[in-house]
């Protein structure tokens, strides 16, 4: 009797294992589209895409699992960045991820139905691509790089690591929208730590070196980097420039001082690309962008570089370096 029932399961299971294979092998792969405007390989952008795996995996997606994942790389090129969008796209992925506005721009001119979910985006409402942060609207939906509120806060952090700073250049993409909205928060304060205050808009790397230099030719000087693809994409050629010219500077974004920057103050550049993952699962499951609402920064960071702030000769004070989420020495 146990034989019988023994044979009779083994020809059960034999049975369910084509219909288990069939099941398996129907099931759609889905397709996510990443578009970024750094370098392949740049250790940023490595980051920034193991967080976002990391966030996917934990929601039931595993990239060569279940879901294929399609990568672009601009290098800070608009016009790659331009072609990069219509690949993608021609692709028919079920979701991209589009990392900041040089990026989020393109596609929304050659896509308004595929969902996209950005990271680092600066102005949505203004630069039209949602119609409110509570309420998108559109196709697409995401994570701010940062608050204007903080913009301030850069002008102060320079003040207390350089106090005898006088003249601060404002370092911004001239191309980019939200710069007025940073120039207006770090004016508004400028007056109360009494400092002349130069705003500086750049386009390339040409109009980097030559602005920086000119700026660098009277005394007293520092400098505010407000975070941008950019300045992000230029970041190594910029802190090189700040050390030839002897130019304290404070920078929006963790990786200015990670790669040897003074001080950096901003949002955690890391973290949204794992929340993002919670998005792009809720898309695939079947949610839309339009219900979606546009998140704010969580997560700010403190971080200082001794080491560059010896080769300034730079005394960081106690109180800074207690409120320093990082300390790079």
């Amino acid at each position: 009797m146990r034989r019988r029932n023994f044979i009779k399961g083994i020809a059960s299971s034999a049975a369910a294992w084509p219909l288990a294979a069939r099941a398996q092998q129907s099931q759609k792969m889905r397709r996510i589209g990443v578009m970024t405007n750094l370098a392949t390989g740049d250790p940023e952008d490595q980051s920034r895409n193991a967080a976002f795996l990391q966030g996917l995996q934990p929601l039931g997606w595993t990239a060569g699992g279940n879901v294929q994942i399609d990568y672009r790389w601009g290098a800070g090129n608009a016009d790659r960045n331009r072609q990069n969008a219509t690949d993608l796209v021609a692709l028919g992925p079920d979701v991209i991820l589009a990392t900041g506005n040089p990026t989020l721009d393109p596609l929304l001119r050659v896509t308004r139905t595929i969902p996209i979910v950005f990271v680092q985006a600066t102005d949505p409402v203004g630069a039209g691509y949602v119609s409110s942060l509570a309420r998108p609207g559109g196709n697409a939906t995401g994570f701010l790089a940062f608050e204007y509120g903080t913009a301030g806060k850069l002008l102060e952090v320079l003040k207390e690591v350089a106090p005898n700073v006088k003249r601060v250049a404002i370092l911004r993409d001239s191309a980019s929208s939200s710069g007025i909205g940073m120039l207006a928060a770090i004016q508004s304060v400028a007056p109360s730590f009494g400092v002349e205050f130069t705003p500086v808009g750049v386009r390339d790397i040409g109009e980097i070196e030559r602005t920086i230099a000119d700026f660098a030719r009277q005394p007293n000087g520092g400098m505010v980097v407000t975070e941008s693809g950019l300045a992000i994409v230029h970041r190594h050629s910029i802190i090189a420039l700040a050390a030839r010219y002897r130019l304290p500077a404070v920078y929006g974004a963790r990786l200015f001082a990670a790669d040897g920057g003074l001080v950096s103050y901003g949002a955690d550049s890391i973290d949204p690309y794992r929340r993002a993952a919670g998005y792009v699962a809720r898309i695939l499951k079947g949610e839309k962008p339009a219900d979606l609402p546009v998140q704010e920064p969580t997560k700010f960071e403190l971080v200082v570089n001794l080491k560059t702030a010896k080769e300034l000769g730079l005394v960081i004070s106690p109180t800074v370096l207690g409120r320093a989420d990082e300390v790079i020495e």
